[in-house]
C-alpha cells in the first residue's frame, strides 16, 4: 500500500532544483505555474487554472504592470501559449483527483512563489556549485517554496500510482503570492474549497532543524498589509504656498503617528512603516505620497484593532492637512488554528516517517501565513485544518541571498503528506 520511496526521493531533488532556477515573485509565477499545470495534466489530474481557481474580487496586491512584464518574460522563455491562455493572467492552480469512491475530500496546500532577493554569487552556495541558481535577476527562492512545490508534484504522482488504496477526493492547492500574504484569500473564496473536509499545509525549515517536525507552530500572527495614499495640490513653495496641499508632509506626520499608535492590552500587536515615497520635484509642493505599512496581531481581535487604528490615523492626518486619502488592503493573513484530530494524525505520521527523529508539539515561529485564509474557509464549512513545520537545516535565514535548505527534508514532508492521505482517505475495508 505504500509508495515506492526511492523513486520519489530521486524526483524530489531534480524537481526542486528546476523550480529554483525559475524563481518568480507573487502574481508573476507564469513559468512556474505552467510547469506545475503541465506536470499535473500529464499525470491525469483535473486542473483548475486562471479564474476557475481565483476569485477576482478577493485578489490583493496584484500590479498589472508587474504581471504583464512577467507574462511577457514567460512567453520569451518558451512557455506554451495554450498553457498561458488557461491562466487568464492569474497564476497558481488547484488540481483534483477523484478516486470514484465515496469518501472525504482532503486538500493539501503548496505555495509556489519566490521573493525579491538577488541570489548570492558565493562559490560555496549549493545552487552555484550545482548550477541551479535562479536565472531571474532579483528573484530567488529564498524561503523554500521551491521545495514545497516539488513535494506537491511528487504527492500528485504518488496519488496517481496509489489511487486504488484511496477513497474520496484529493485536492492539491498550488498557491501564488504567499509572500506578502496576497494569494491565499483569492483562492479561499474561489468556491473550490467548499467541499473540503480536511486541509493540510506545511513549511520547510522555519527555525526547526533537519529531522524535527513541529505539529503546532506558535507565534504565527494575523496581519494586514495596507497602502495609504495621500493626494494634495501643487503650488509654488514661495509665491503661492497657500494654494498648495502638501501630501509629503501629511505622509510624514502619518508615519510618525502610526509608529506611535497605542497597542492592545490583550497581547502582541506591531506596526511597521516599510516604505514612503512622495513628491514630484524640489520646487513644487508635493502632490502625491504613499506609505506601505503592515500591522500584525497575536489574535484576530488585536489585528483588527491595529487596522482600525491605522485607518483612523490616515483619515485624521488627511483632514489636518486638507488632502485626499485612500487606504488599500494589499495582503491579509489570519489566526492559525490547528484542529486536534489532524494534529494527532500529523504527529503519528511524523513518528512513522523514518526521516523524522523528533516530533515537538509547539515551537515559536514568529511570522504570518496566508494558509490561514484557506484554512478559515475550510473550517467555516465544518472542515478541519493543520499546518505544521518540517525542519530543515539552513545555510542562512529565510529571505536572505545565501538561503538554502537541506533537501532531505522534502522526503520528510512527502512522507507525512502521503501517510496522512492513507489515514484520512484509506480504502481499506
Amino acid at each position: 500500500m505504500g509508495a515506492v520511496m526511492s523513486d520519489f526521493t530521486l524526483d524530489l531533488i531534480p524537481t526542486r532544483r528546476h523550480l529554483h532556477t525559475i524563481a518568480e515573485m507573487g502574481w508573476g509565477e507564469f513559468e512556474t505555474t505552467a510547469y506545475v499545470i503541465e506536470r499535473l495534466e500529464q499525470l491525469g489530474w483535473t486542473v483548475f487554472a486562471g479564474k476557475q481557481q481565483i476569485c477576482e474580487s478577493a485578489v490583493m496586491g496584484r500590479d498589472p504592470v508587474f504581471v504583464q512584464k512577467h507574462l511577457d518574460r514567460a512567453r520569451e522563455r518558451g512557455v506554451s501559449e495554450s498553457t498561458l491562455e488557461k491562466m487568464q493572467g492569474y497564476t497558481g492552480c488547484i488540481a483534483l483527483w477523484d478516486t470514484g469512491r465515496p469518501g472525504p475530500v482532503t486538500a493539501l496546500r503548496f505555495d509556489i512563489d519566490g521573493v525579491g532577493v538577488e541570489e548570492t554569487h558565493r562559490e560555496e552556495h549549493l545552487p552555484n556549485q550545482m548550477a541551479f541558481r535562479s536565472t531571474h535577476d532579483g528573484e530567488m527562492h529564498a524561503c523554500g517554496h521551491d521545495g514545497h512545490t516539488s513535494v506537491g508534484l511528487n504527492v500528485a504522482r504518488w496519488v496517481k500510482e496509489n489511487s486504488e488504496h484511496l477513497k474520496g477526493k484529493v485536492k492539491l492547492i498550488f498557491q501564488p503570492a504567499e509572500e506578502g500574504v496576497r494569494g491565499g484569500a483569492a483562492q479561499a473564496v474561489s468556491g473550490k474549497l467548499e467541499d473540503v473536509d480536511y486541509i493540510l499545509g506545511c513549511h520547510l525549515a522555519m527555525m526547526c532543524p533537519t529531522g524535527e517536525v513541529c505539529t503546532t507552530p506558535t507565534g504565527v500572527l494575523c496581519t494586514a498589509k495596507l497602502d495609504i495614499r495621500f493626494t494634495g495640490a501643487p503650488a509654488h513653495p514661495t509665491m503661492s504656498p497657500h494654494l498648495g496641499r502638501n501630501a509629503l508632509a501629511a505622509a510624514c506626520n502619518c508615519a510618525g503617528q502610526l509608529l506611535g499608535m497605542a497597542r492592545h492590552g490583550k497581547g502582541l500587536g506591531c506596526v511597521n512603516v516599510g516604505l514612503m515615497k512622495a513628491g514630484e520635484c524640489r520646487n513644487v509642493i508635493p502632490v502625491h505620497a504613499e506609505l506601505q505599512i503592515e500591522v500584525r496581531g497575536e489574535t484576530a481581535e488585536i489585528n483588527d484593532y491595529m487596522v482600525d487604528q491605522a485607518i483612523r490615523i490616515a483619515k485624521g492626518t488627511a483632514i489636518a492637512y486638507d488632502v485626499q486619502y485612500e487606504v488599500e488592503k494589499v495582503g491579509e493573513a489570519g489566526e492559525l488554528i490547528n484542529d486536534e484530530e489532524l494534529v494527532d494524525i500529523v504527529a503519528q505520521c511524523a513518528k512513522e516517517e523514518p526521516t523524522c527523529q523528533h516530533v515537538v508539539p509547539f515551537k515559536k515561529i514568529g511570522c504570518s501565513e496566508d494558509y490561514t485564509m484557506l484554512a478559515k474557509e475550510v473550517r467555516r464549512h465544518g472542515g478541519k485544518s493543520c499546518f505544521f513545520v518540517v525542519g530543515a537545516d539552513r545555510t542562512a535565514a529565510h529571505h536572505q541571498a545565501e538561503f538554502d535548505f537541506d533537501e532531505k527534508a522534502m522526503l520528510t514532508a512527502f512522507g507525512i503528506f502521503t501517510k496522512a492521505l492513507l489515514k484520512l482517505n484509506s480504502n481499506n475495508a
